[in-house]
């Protein structure tokens, strides 16, 4: 497994209380974290630590006193009594557009020191500058997959109630990606929430490709997150605020933007 580019599509699917399906493209980077230097050597149009194009902030993602994003995630499995060790984190993510980023949600993908998969932290982002990481354990790995239910516990959506769980379903990448991320409220599925994609090299041309075939594709996540939860709100779905329940709200990260 190497760092790459995937071209994705991302689906949301809303059931109740009024159904709503909409589908957008978007790339993502699938970066090993213990490269980040070669890589911002190699490569004109990504750094990290510093503006271009593409860029990798240790302050967009969970920070626990390391000086790079792998330190930080290695840190929090140890806090949850995992040991990574010489094992690979890859993150999957949007990285900094152009100085832009808004990330709903990235990926880490932890292996072991013989290459097989540890465990999986999907890092939830909201509009507020939150950041809340889910760890998916060794336990939860199957045909290629992690998957396993948690409470949300974190407010992503004025549309969505705090108590409901999440299922993750996130498998490892390789030529094609496939993730999946259902909102369950009493045994029902709410929201169903999809990525698929393509596995693209990492390269220079690439990276501009995707970015003229996806201009400023943090700014456009951003904007169509305004959009539906505008559709949404006409459609009168029930509006929750985020003061409303601040006990259900728990273990979450300041996003330092």
């Amino acid at each position: 497994m190497n760092s790459c580019i995937y071209d994705c599509t991302v689906m949301h699917h809303r059931r109740r209380p009024v159904a709503n399906t909409f589908a957008y493209r978007v790339f993502m980077f699938c970066i090993d974290l213990d490269e980040v230097d070669r890589l911002s050597r190699r490569l004109r149009l990504f750094s990290a630590e510093r503006f271009n194009l593409f860029s990798l902030w240790r302050r967009d993602h969970i920070e626990l006193g390391g000086a790079t994003v792998a330190e930080n995630v290695r840190a929090f499995l140890r806090s949850r009594g995992i040991e990574a060790g010489g094992g690979s984190v890859f993150l999957l993510t949007h990285l900094r557009t152009a100085g832009y980023l808004f990330n709903p949600v990235s990926f880490y993908l932890c292996f072991d020191g013989r290459g097989k998969p540890l465990c999986a932290v999907a890092e939830v982002g909201n509009t507020f500058r939150e950041l809340k990481p889910y760890l998916l354990g060794s336990e939860t790995f199957g045909e290629n997959t992690f998957r396993k239910e948690l409470p949300k516990e974190f407010y992503v959506s004025p549309f969505i109630d705090l108590d409901v769980v999440f299922d993750f379903r996130i498998g490892i990448p390789g030529d094609k990606l496939h993730i999946r991320i259902d909102d369950m409220a009493r045994g029902e599925r709410v929201l169903e929430s999809t990525m698929t994609g393509r596995r693209r090299p990492l390269t220079d041309a690439q990276m501009l490709l995707s970015f003229l075939r996806v201009p400023f594709v943090t700014a456009r996540v951003i904007a169509l997150i305004h959009y539906q939860a505008a559709v949404l709100y006409l459609k009168k779905i029930p509006f929750h605020r985020k003061i409303e329940h601040p006990e259900l709200q728990k273990d979450v990260f300041q996003w330092n933007r």
